[in-house]
């Protein structure tokens, strides 16, 4: 028999630690030994512990030869790795190229290494260390980030934080080329499914102003071209409705939009129009709103004919600042993705 005193600091430490300790297992330990201070049966306490006789009489012995200190000790045998004294150059190289495949890392870290491990344990290795299958971004090629980040700086975000006051009116401008065709989405089944692809490349095209602020979409629509007059056109809507507040519409470079008579009726109607740096997608509002419509519009749905494909577009977009608002709320926050440098790919 194994015979225990209790001093009282130890059972305070045992009634804090068995809460607060950071690792379950000394957790347990120490509700143990704290049920045995309240004299309670061995039999009750293995039973609320989930533990065995032997276990119990082995934590015994531990709080018998060092205490509290010697209860807090974790001992398990945890064999180590043969990739553990390389980890941080395998990690290094993996980081900066990054594989295509778990097939891939398990060939270099095998080369790197010398060690050889089956494709699970790989990809459970590469999930430890923070990585994950994502798949790759692209940046303009002719992006310029510097000349990004000076427009955000002196330009945008000036403006932006005016909006944010009410002292003005923000509209990010972009046309979107819907084509009726398949847009292959994800849902949940227990096989594929396959939906029908409508007949034909009929396009339709909405040149769009967003306000940065409301989320709210003023539009000009067709089944042609966007042209210098459809601009013209979308800036005589938003001037009717402009107010006192001054109005800035963010644009990019197209030949449509950035061009005499579009400069001159933005002028006339006093709108400032304010052009992107070149290849700056990632800068313009807009687009955010164009991939979100294809998801919850096009992806996965099959529309008969053109004009209901043009209906539920036109319907989805004149009506998404109301029904999607808690979405739109999260989706076109003012925080622009910045690149900073492309990352080359192994060929």
């Amino acid at each position: 028999m194994i015979q225990l005193e209790f001093r009282f600091e130890d059972k305070a430490a045992l009634a804090q630690e068995r809460f607060e300790h950071p690792h379950p297992h000394v957790q347990r330990k120490m509700e143990a030994l704290w049920l045995k201070s309240l004299d309670l049966p061995h039999g009750l306490i293995c039973q609320i512990c989930c533990i065995s006789g032997n276990t119990l009489r082995e934590y015994f012995r531990d709080y018998q030869q060092g205490g509290i200190a010697r209860l807090k000790e974790v001992r398990y045998y945890r064999p180590a790795s043969a990739l553990a004294p390389a980890q941080t150059s395998v990690e290094e190289a993996l980081r900066k190229q990054p594989p295509c495949s778990v097939k891939e890392a398990a060939a270099w870290i095998a080369a790197l290494t010398g060690v050889r491990r089956g494709l699970t344990q790989v990809r459970s290795w590469l999930h430890r260390l923070g990585l994950r299958y994502r798949k790759v971004g692209m940046i303009p090629a002719k992006a310029n980030p510097q000349a990004q980040v000076l427009f955000r700086q002196e330009q945008l975000e000036p403006r932006l934080r005016q909006a944010q006051a009410g002292q003005r009116r923000v509209l990010f401008v972009d046309a979107a080329h819907f084509v009726l065709g398949p847009v292959l989405g994800y849902v949940w089944s227990a096989v594929r499914v396959m939906i029908r692809a409508p007949a034909g490349r009929q396009r339709f095209n909405v040149l769009g102003a967003l306000d940065a602020m409301t989320h709210e979409l003023t539009m000009v629509c067709n089944d042609t071209y966007i042209t210098a007059s459809s601009v013209c056109e979308l800036l005589r809507l938003v001037a009717r409705t402009a107010g006192a507040c001054p109005v800035t519409l963010v644009l990019d470079n197209a030949r449509y939009q950035r061009c005499r008579a579009v400069e001159e009726l933005a002028g006339q109607l006093g709108l400032e129009l304010l052009f992107l740096p070149s290849y700056s997608p990632n800068l313009n509002l807009i687009e955010r709103l164009w991939k979100f419509t294809k998801k919850e519009c096009l992806a996965s749905k099959y529309y008969e004919n053109f004009a209901a494909f043009k209906g539920a577009i036109a319907g989805f977009l004149s009506t998404v600042h109301e029904r999607y608002a808690d979405d739109l709320q999260s989706l076109l926050t003012l925080n622009f993705q910045q690149f900073e440098k492309a990352q080359s790919m192994a060929a």
